[in-house]
């Protein structure tokens, strides 16, 4: 499969604004500028707004920056308070991928925390305020994962970067199936998009802790999109006309390079039911839900 989808190729986006969270470094930082020089209004969401305000002035056209930690639910709060006004895209692009095993200040596991509660959270407190669609960012890994809802913090079982990492994945790809179902059931206007770089070099995979971790930074700095064509997926998810619910990832050989089309994913992420009790995890660990 190929993809002649290029930036170059975008519809000017003057007049709308877009949220990008995590848009300091890697593909956040491209997505964001990408956006921008189509003529979007870019609010950056970050959690070092000295950064934020330096990759602004970088990226020029129109940008503003705001303050947000996504593992840290009062941040989450205190940004989507601040948030006025209509926003016509939500992109969920701030992630981690730890070496070791932390918690967020709220106590969730550092992994799950930051890649999926915060933005669960986020998306519930600004979806009043959203026009066009919410993007979130899946990733392969969730093919591996699983979601044990009897220990989904790793209090219990052994913790592992790839573990971690998957599981948290996989969550907000059954997070998107239900917010999807759900904001359909509502006659909402709003889509859901999913998207994912495939291998990109950015800041969060080029992290080497082990010998092999080093050799696979080594190649990944050979054969990987950069962040630039890996933020392509995210940019084209957020702005195309393609239906709600869509996954877009590279089009290339494994899904790891290339450039944006529709994929598919694992059939535990088409999972309903499992889908509905992560939702029911993820209120009750957020203190928040849907607006009716």
């Amino acid at each position: 499969m190929r993809s002649t989808w290029t930036p170059a190729g975008l519809s000017r986006l003057d007049g709308r604004r877009i949220v990008v969270t995590g848009a300091t470094n890697g593909i956040g930082l491209e997505t964001a500028r990408t956006l921008a020089q189509a003529g979007a209004h870019v609010i950056m969401a970050v959690r070092n707004i000295d950064l934020g305000r330096i990759r602004a002035d970088e990226i020029g056209g129109s940008t503003s920056v705001m303050e947000l930690d996504v593992a840290d639910l009062d941040s989450v709060r205190d940004c989507a308070a601040a948030l006025d006004g209509d926003i016509d895209v939500l992109i969920n692009n701030a992630g981690i991928m730890p070496t070791a095993r932390g918690l967020t200040v709220d106590g969730f596991e550092s992994t799950l925390g930051t890649n999926f509660l915060g933005p669960f959270a986020l998306t519930n407190l600004l979806l009043p305020q959203i026009t066009d669609r919410v993007v979130i960012i899946g990733s392969k890994a969730h093919m591996a994962g699983t979601f044990d809802l009897g220990d989904p913090h790793f209090e219990r079982r052994k913790w592992t970067r790839k573990a971690a990492y998957a599981q948290s994945k996989l969550a907000g790809m059954l997070w998107a199936l239900q917010l999807d179902s759900t904001l359909h059931k509502q006659d909402s206007r709003v889509g859901v998009m999913l998207a994912h770089p495939g291998w990109a070099a950015s800041n969060i995979t080029l992290t080497g802790i082990d010998d092999v971790d080093q050799r696979l930074r080594g190649l990944g700095s050979k054969i990987a999109n950069d962040s630039s064509r890996g933020a392509w997926p995210t940019v084209y998810a957020a702005v195309e006309p393609i239906g709600t619910g869509s996954f877009v990832g590279p089009a290339g050989a494994l899904g790891l390079r290339g450039g944006p089309t529709l994929v598919g994913r694992a059939p535990r992420a088409c999972d309903f039911n499992t889908a509905g009790l992560v939702w029911e995890f993820a209120e009750k660990a957020t203190g928040t839900t849907l607006p009716a």
